[in-house]
C-alpha cells in the first residue's frame, strides 16, 4: 500500500510537470513567418505557423493594420485575397495580382494573453517596361552628331541599361528618376557618325532582378556618305588579242548612279569591240589603239567621285617572262665571282707578307758575313766557329 501511494504521488507530480511545461510553452511561443518577395502581377503566399496551439486563433493583417483573415473568417472584402489553410497551428493566405501598393509589413497575431505578434515583409518587384530607342531620324549624314536614347519605366528597384554596338559593349550616360514607388531609367549615347556606322546595329539591353532574360531592342543605323570609286582590271599585263574588262567599283550610300565611262578626256570610241554594261567596260579583243587613260565617274546627292586606269597593251612577242632559273643562275654566278676575288686578295696579301719576311732575313745574313780575307783567316781558327760560319753562308 505504501508502494501504491508512492506511485500515485509520482504520477501526480509527473502530470503537474507536463501541465506546467505546456503552459510555459504556450505562453512563451511566437508565431513563425517568413519575408516574401513577389513580382508585380504575381501571387504572394503568406504563411503563419505555431508549434503548439489549443484552439487559440491566428490572424493576418496588412500594413494598414486591416485584418485580412481571423482564423478561417475573411475580414477584408478584397477578391484578390484568398484562404489556403486555417488550422489551430497554421494560417496561410494568398494575395493575387500583387501591385506595388501591396508592399509593406504584414502582421501575424496569436491571440494568447498577452497577444503575440510576428511581422513579415512583402517585397514587390516592379517589372520594367520593354525599352524604346528614340532620338534618331533615318538617314543620318556622314559627320552628323546624333543621340540615341534608350528608356524604360516601371522598374523597382531601378533597372540597369547596357548598350552594344554590333555585340560589343559601349557606355552611355545614365539617368534615373523616381515615379512613385517605381523608377524610369534612361541611357543616352552621343557620337559623330561616319560611313563605318552605316548598317551598324545599336542594341539597348534592360536587365532587372524580375527578369529571367534581359529585354532588348535594336536600332540599325543608316548613314549617307559621298561615293568612292576605283577601277579593277581583269588582267595585270594585257596583251594584244586578249579579252579585257574594267570594273568600276563604287562605295557610297545611296549607291552612286549612273557610272559614266570616258577615254583620254573624251567619249569612248564607237567600236563594236568596246562594250559598256553598267559598271563594266569590256574590250573583246585588245589592240594597240586601245591604249589610253580610262575614267569612270559616278555621283549621289552628297557628291561626285571618279577613278582612272592607264591601259597599255603589250605585244605578246615582246613579253618574254624571265623564268626563276635564269635569275637563280645569275645570282649564284655573282656570289662565286665575289668569293673568288676575296680569296685571291687574301692569298696575295698572305704571300706578300711571308716573302717580305724571307728577304729581310736574307739581307741581314749578308750584312753580318765577313769579307773573303777574313773568312780565309778564320777558317784556320776554331772549328766550332767555322761550323757557325758555314751555317751563316748557307
Amino acid at each position: 500500500s505504501q508502494v501504491q501511494s508512492f506511485t500515485v504521488i509520482l504520477l501526480y507530480m509527473y502530470c503537474e510537470s507536463l501541465s506546467i511545461a505546456h503552459l510555459l510553452l504556450k505562453d512563451g511561443q511566437f508565431p513563425i513567418t517568413q519575408n516574401v518577395t513577389v513580382v508585380e502581377g504575381g501571387t504572394a503566399n503568406m504563411t503563419c505557423r505555431v508549434d503548439y496551439n489549443d484552439n487559440t486563433s491566428l490572424q493576418w493583417s496588412n500594413p494598414a493594420q486591416q485584418t485580412l483573415f481571423f482564423g478561417d473568417k475573411k475580414a477584408l472584402r478584397d477578391h484578390r485575397i484568398e484562404l489556403v489553410r486555417a488550422t489551430s497551428q497554421e494560417l496561410t493566405i494568398t494575395i493575387g495580382d500583387v501591385s506595388l501598393s501591396d508592399e509593406g509589413l504584414y502582421t501575424c497575431s496569436l491571440f494568447t494573453m498577452p497577444v503575440k505578434t510576428t511581422k513579415a515583409f512583402l517585397t514587390v518587384l516592379g517589372v520594367p517596361a520593354r525599352p524604346e530607342i528614340t532620338g534618331f531620324t533615318k538617314p543620318a549624314m556622314e559627320r552628323d552628331i546624333i543621340t540615341l536614347t534608350c528608356s524604360t519605366s516601371g522598374s523597382k528597384p531601378a533597372a540597369n541599361i547596357r548598350w552594344f554596338r554590333n555585340d560589343k559593349e559601349v557606355h552611355g550616360r545614365k539617368e534615373v528618376n523616381a515615379t512613385g514607388k517605381s523608377f524610369t531609367v534612361r541611357s543616352s549615347l552621343q557620337f559623330q557618325v561616319d560611313r563605318r556606322d552605316d548598317g551598324a546595329a545599336y542594341t539597348c539591353s534592360v536587365e532587372h532582378v524580375s527578369l529571367s532574360n534581359p529585354y532588348m531592342t535594336t536600332e540599325v543605323l543608316e548613314v549617307h556618305y559621298a561615293p568612292q570609286l576605283q577601277i579593277e582590271p581583269s588582267l595585270i599585263i594585257p596583251q594584244e588579242g586578249q579579252y579585257f574588262k574594267l570594273e568600276c567599283v563604287s562605295i557610297g550610300n545611296p549607291i552612286p548612279e549612273p557610272v559614266l565611262w570616258s577615254k583620254d578626256g573624251g567619249e569612248l570610241p564607237d567600236i563594236e569591240r568596246m562594250i559598256v554594261e553598267g559598271r563594266e567596260l569590256t574590250i573583246t579583243t585588245l589592240n594597240k589603239t586601245d591604249n589610253g587613260t580610262y575614267r569612270c565617274e559616278a555621283s549621289n546627292h552628297l557628291g561626285t567621285s571618279s577613278a582612272e586606269y592607264v591601259l597599255f597593251v603589250y605585244d605578246p612577242n615582246a613579253v618574254a617572262p624571265h623564268g626563276p632559273d635564269h635569275a637563280l643562275i645569275g645570282g649564284v654566278v655573282a656570289v662565286v665571282v665575289f668569293i673568288t676575288l676575296c680569296l685571291i686578295i687574301v692569298l696575295g696579301r698572305y704571300l706578300a707578307r711571308h716573302k717580305g719576311t724571307y728577304l729581310t732575313h736574307e739581307a741581314k745574313g749578308a750584312e753580318d758575313a765577313p769579307d773573303a780575307d777574313t773568312a780565309i783567316i778564320n777558317a784556320e781558327g776554331n772549328h766550332v766557329h767555322a761550323e757557325e760560319k758555314k751555317e751563316y753562308f748557307i
